[in-house]
Order: C-alpha cells, then sequence, then structure tokens
C-alpha cells in the first residue's frame, strides 16, 4: 500500500493512504486529499496508479520533485513533492523488487523499425502489455480534443473489445442511480440492437454494488450467477466487468464478453481493462463536463433573451420599474433625468431612450461634464467662432449642434460650474445656442437626457446647483438600483460578461463553480456594473481552466460585506425606514408616527438618538420606549 504524508505550511503533519486508481488534490473540499494552503489552487495534482505504479501529474499548478520543477513524475518511496507551501512524501511499503536483468550487449534497431517491433525495450513490462499501453495513450490523446460524447463512447467500447479480445461490450452510464446502456457494440464495430437483452444485469449489479472489477470465467456454471435468469437465457460465458469512477464514486460501468468461449479473460486483461476505465474516465467526464457548458450556454442565450432590454441585461424588480418608465417616455421629447451610483449603466439607459424614440434615426451625442476644463467646456456644448479666443483658428460646432434632430446626454451634470449652468438653462429653454464670441443665436432641435451620481437636491441646498436648471432637467427621474440590490442579475451579467469575453480572448473559461456565484451575490460591489465586467475580464485572461473560482474574481472572504447580527439589522432598517417616511411627511412626527402605528414617543426618541450620533454625546435609555 502507498500513502502520502502532508505537511502543511503551519507544521501540521498528517499521513494519508492512496487507496483509488485516481487521487485529486488541491484546496478545494471536492478533492481527495484537500490542503489548507491559501498558496495551492482549488485542483492542483493527481497522483495515478496503473496497476504496478504511481504517477504525479499537475492539474495546473506548479509542482517540485525533490527541489526540481515537474510536469509529471513517477513516484518512488521518499520523493517529495512540493506544491505551494506544503510538503507531501511519498512512501510504498509493496513497492515491487524485480531481479536486476541479465546484461545483454547492444543491439542496433533499424531506424525503419516500427514502435512494437521492439516492445520488450521496458524493463519488466511484456511486449503486448507495452503495446497495449502504447495504444491506450494514442488512443486517449486523439479523444482529448473530441468532445462529441457519443463518439467518444463509440470510440471508448471499440477500442476495449480489441484491447480485450472480447467480442462485444457495453457502456453504461448510471442515471438517477439506475444503469442505463448508452453505447452496444461488436467486433466489427456495428452498434447491436436490443442491447438491454444482451447483457447480464446480475453481473452489472454486482459491480455497481461492490465498485470492484470482476471476471466471470464461465457464468453458466459459476455459483453465484447460474441461478440468475438474464446467465440462464443468454447462455453468458465469459465476462469481464469494471467500474467508472470520478471522485470516488461510480458513475458508469465497461461491460465486455464472449458467449462462445470460456476462459476468454485473464487477470492481467482485468488490470488493463480497469486502466483503461480509469483513462476513459478522464476523457468521458472532460467531454460531459464540456457537453454540460454548451447546454449551459445554450440556455444562457435563452435566458439572457429573456431577462434583456435591447442592449441592457437584467431583469430584477427596480430594473423592470425603469423599463416600464422607459416605454412611457422615449416616444416623447420631455427631460429625463437618470441618477445613480458611478458604473450602473446610465449612459446604457440613455441609449435605449434614444432607441425606442422618433430620434432614433438622429445622432446620439455625449458629453461628459465632469471630465472637461471648465475652461473649455462651454465651447465643446455650444461651439466657438474663429478668433474668439486664443487656439480658435477655426470656427467650430458644439455638441448642442451635433445633437440636432438627435438626442444629447449630459454625463455627469452635476459637475457642471455654475456659471456655465446659467447658460445651458437658457438654452433648453429657448432652444437657442450662441457659439462663444457670437451673437447671433441658432435654433436646435434636440431632446437632452441628462445623468449624475450625486444627489442634486442636497446641491441645490448647497447652492453647487442652480434649482431651475435641476427642475428644467428633472421633468422625469430614472433611479437605477446599484448592482448590490439587483439580486440574481448579479450572476447573469456575470455570465454575459464571461460569455463575451471568453469569445474576444479565446479563453478557456466557460462558467462559475458554486462558490463563485454565491461571492458574487454576496459581494456589495461599491463600482457595480463596471467593477463586475472588469474583475471578469481580468478573470477571462488569466483563466487556466474552465470553471472561475472566488480567487479568480479576487473575491477572498475578507473582501465579502461582513455579516451583521440580526439585532444591529433590525436596528439600521428601522432606522432607515422611520427616516424615510419622515422624509414623505415633510418632518410631520405626529403623522409619520400614526402612519408607522407607534406612540409619537417613539419618533421623538428617534430623532433623539439621531442628534445623540451626530453630536457623539451618550443618550440614557428611557424605561416605556418600544419600537417598531
Amino acid at each position: 500500500m502507498a500513502s502520502l504524508t502532508v505537511r502543511s505550511p503551519d507544521g501540521k503533519v498528517r499521513s494519508v493512504s492512496l487507496l483509488k486508481r485516481i487521487t485529486s488534490i488541491g484546496r478545494g473540499p471536492d478533492n481527495d486529499v484537500q490542503l489548507e494552503d491559501p498558496g495551492v489552487p482549488d485542483s492542483a495534482l493527481h497522483v495515478t496508479y496503473d496497476g504496478s505504479r504511481y504517477e504525479v501529474g499537475s492539474l495546473g499548478a506548479t509542482f517540485h520533485v525533490n527541489g526540481k520543477k515537474r510536469d509529471a513524475h513517477a513516484l518512488s518511496t521518499g520523493d517529495v513533492v512540493r506544491v505551494g507551501g506544503t510538503e507531501l512524501t511519498f512512501a510504498r511499503e509493496d513497492a515491487p523488487r524485480a531481479p536486476p536483468p541479465p546484461p545483454t550487449p547492444p543491439r542496433e534497431v533499424s531506424r525503419t523499425s516500427s514502435p512494437d517491433s521492439h516492445t520488450s525495450e521496458l524493463p519488466g513490462v511484456p511486449g503486448r502489455e507495452l503495446v497495449l499501453l502504447r495504444r491506450l495513450t494514442a488512443f486517449s490523446e486523439r479523444l482529448l480534443g473530441l468532445y462529441d460524447v457519443e463518439r467518444i463512447l463509440e470510440g471508448l467500447m471499440d477500442e476495449a473489445i480489441e484491447v480485450t479480445r472480447a467480442d462485444k461490450g457495453f457502456l453504461i452510464l448510471m442515471e438517477s442511480g439506475d444503469p442505463r446502456v448508452k453505447v452496444a457494440r461488436n467486433v466489427a464495430r456495428e452498434n447491436i440492437e436490443d442491447a438491454v437483452e444482451k447483457l447480464s444485469d446480475s453481473i452489472i449489479a454486482k459491480v455497481v454494488k461492490d465498485q470492484k472489477p470482476i471476471i466471470v470465467a464461465d457464468a453458466v456454471d459459476a455459483p453465484e450467477f447460474k441461478a440468475s435468469e438474464s446467465v440462464v437465457n443468454l447462455r453468458v460465458h465469459s465476462v469481464m466487468c469494471v467500474p467508472l469512477m470520478h471522485k470516488g464514486d461510480l458513475f458508469g460501468v465497461i461491460y465486455v464478453g464472449n458467449d462462445r468461449l470460456v476462459n476468454r479473460f485473464e487477470p492481467k486483461s482485468a488490470d488493463m481493462l480497469t486502466i483503461f476505465a480509469a483513462q476513459a474516465s478522464l476523457v468521458l467526464q472532460n467531454a460531459m463536463l464540456v457537453n454540460d457548458l454548451k447546454l449551459d450556454n445554450t440556455e444562457l442565450r435563452r435566458k439572457l433573451e429573456d431577462q434583456r432590454y435591447g442592449d441592457i441585461v437584467g431583469a430584477c424588480q427596480g430594473m423592470r420599474d425603469v423599463y416600464k418608465r422607459i416605454d412611457k417616455i422615449a416616444p416623447t421629447d420631455i427631460s429625463v433625468l437618470i441618477t445613480g451610483e458611478t458604473g450602473t449603466g446610465k449612459e446604457l439607459i440613455a441609449r435605449e431612450i434614444h432607441r425606442r424614440s422618433p430620434r432614433v434615426k438622429g445622432p446620439f451625442i455625449t458629453i461628459n461634464c465632469g471630465a472637461i476644463p471648465e475652461s473649455l467646456l462651454e465651447s465643446e456644448l455650444f461651439g466657438h467662432v474663429k478668433g474668439a479666443f486664443t487656439g480658435a483658428v477655426a470656427t467650430k460646432a458644439g455638441k448642442f449642434q451635433a445633437a440636432i434632430g438627435g438626442t444629447l446626454f449630459l454625463d455627469e451634470i452635476g459637475e457642471m460650474p455654475l456659471q456655465l449652468q446659467v447658460k445651458l438653462l437658457r438654452a433648453l429653454q429657448e432652444k437657442i445656442v450662441y457659439k462663444v464670441g457670437d451673437n447671433r443665436g441658432e435654433p436646435v432641435d434636440i431632446r437632452v437626457v441628462a445623468a449624475t451620481n450625486k444627489v442634486l437636491e442636497d446641491e441645490v441646498k448647497k447652492n453647487a446647483f442652480r434649482e431651475d436648471l435641476y427642475y428644467r432637467l428633472n421633468v422625469v427621474t430614472l433611479k437605477l438600483p446599484p448592482l448590490r440590490e439587483r439580486g440574481e442579475d448579479v450572476v447573469v451579467l456575470g455570465k454575459f460578461f464571461l460569455s463575451k469575453y471568453s469569445r474576444e480572448f479565446n479563453s478557456k473559461a466557460r462558467g462559475f463553480t458554486p462558490s463563485a456565484a454565491v461571492s458574487m451575490r454576496k459581494y456589495g460591489w461599491p463600482g457595480n456594473i463596471r467593477e463586475l465586467e472588469n474583475r471578469l475580464k481580468k478573470a477571462v485572461v488569466l483563466a487556466d481552466k474552465p470553471l472561475l473560482g472566488p480567487d479568480d474574481l479576487d473575491l477572498k472572504p475578507e473582501n465579502l460585506e461582513p455579516i451583521m447580527p440580526l439585532l444591529q439589522a433590525k436596528e439600521e432598517f428601522q432606522k432607515r425606514y422611520i427616516n424615510e417616511v419622515l422624509a414623505r411627511n415633510n418632518g410631520n412626527r405626529t403623522k409619520t408616527a400614526k402612519d408607522l402605528g407607534v406612540d409619537p414617543r417613539t419618533i421623538f426618541r428617534h430623532l433623539e438618538k439621531l442628534e445623540a450620533e451626530k453630536s457623539g454625546r451618550p443618550l440614557p435609555p428611557e424605561e416605556g420606549d418600544e419600537l417598531l
């Protein structure tokens, strides 16, 4: 038996027995050997056993054996494998000790000889077994790039029949706990009709139960099976059946047989078929994963169509309310103010309003009022005449003139200087603009849509934004919810960006692990959709596996929003809710108490607490207070 001694970065040591043909190693909980090491990826290494030797290989992680970097390595007792900050020391108690071969004189090998003509070059490996191993390797390489599950299954069975010298073979997969025949082939590489009636269900049931290979020399005379109805009716003779395993779970079996000969299969044939089954499991699981991802992408495209509004992705209630308002205001020329945090997609909403309006054939012109210096902003908006200022070598039209017949989108309107706000208000009211340096007005037929991440009511109170301009722009308000309040939209948007950038960058990434999806929902996304898109773009470019995990998105546990105690969460909600109702009632405490169904003292006490929090002085508890 073989084992690994695992030494973690914190000095903890434990021993793990290698009992399976394939042992997976990594940080993820699904691995056979889970490593508590942040420097190790979810899936790092695997150790395979082919019946005679153990070999370690990479699943994407970099590892060293005895201090040297390796991609794969045949393990010997005492070998030390290092991955991340963890050391794995291999030991084998039953290592075969074959006597050294007698010296043989050197001989020349013809350059034109085939590989099979000198198959005994590897000591201790008989010629036929070596031929079969080479065939298996070549066969696996051919199938690794093939993702058509049906073709893979047929190819697996044809090869299994030839390797074992059977005359028929069946590949059976478990579906909802029951075995189902997926492929039935004969020695002529033809499909077998009525496959279920051609194999022994009792032999399959035993392999499914025990999860161990079985050879039946003559099923008709075997004490365990001779009473089986399927064996008697089919007059089954030689049968060999091995399990298909994945991460310790059985997901199918390979069944080969010969109904004409007894003792057709020897123990070494079972060893070869077991090795074949282990390799076939890897190829098949890879194909099934890609096939599932294709189905997921098809389903994703269908869902995206259901959850799209033009170019906008998302179907949470907050966004549906926005869509309803767009449907009503788009056909009009009414002024619209779009509000929301940075990165929520305000320009995309403005474009959708334009696309659904009668002005769709006209231009859509954007100007960011916060990105242009104050000295140039007036010229950018209204244009200038030649000689109006230093550097004005020619007359130039502004954004207002460029948007004639279409829509002008004023982004970050809250950043516009006060002096320019006066001229903008005049242009909106009169629909006439004056170039810098010109006293002749030009009529403009445009629709104005503005956007800001500021609370303009507060800016008006601070005299940082003109009240008359605010009411001119804010005829209809569209308030975009932040990403953290959009529920399942964050995963839908994530899949949309993943699909988009995987195609653009020809990346391996095709989906998210369950833990990544959970982390995406939990994270606060202060940068909203823009932050999500940028994180996905980076993860797709750097991805080296098909499924992205939380680490790929930099969504480590310490970056997630902390969980608030229930009592504190209730208090925070209560505080916000009372403030909202007070605002709706214009600060009327009596009406607020009546609307909330509480004693007016509750509202007075709430306001006292707010005042105490602002001033920093303690507020003594008062008996009889009862909040919502």
